[in-house]
């Protein structure tokens, strides 16, 4: 299992795409999970299969990754 806890935090944007394309890559090895706790709306609902949302340490919503714009998600993590 590998663990990324806001791989994007600080990251130029031209890296964060390097990060995801490496993401994206292992997940399609289908040789290990991999969880992503991550703020960044878009590179986490590029990357998602399946995602959870958290609120005050309560799930709130979950769902396939490609349902993720049409459940509203984007307004649940908006600051």
């Amino acid at each position: 299992m590998l663990i990324l806890d806001e791989p994007t935090e600080g990251i130029p944007p031209s890296i964060i795409k390097d990060i995801g394309r490496v993401i994206r890559m292992l997940a399609d090895r289908g040789n290990m999970a991999i969880l992503l706790v991550e703020q960044y709306y878009d590179f986490a609902e590029e990357l998602a299969d399946d995602y959870l949302v958290m609120e005050r340490g309560q799930f709130i919503a979950q769902g396939q990754g490609s349902q993720m714009q049409q459940n509203g998600v984007r307004k649940l993590v908006s600051i």
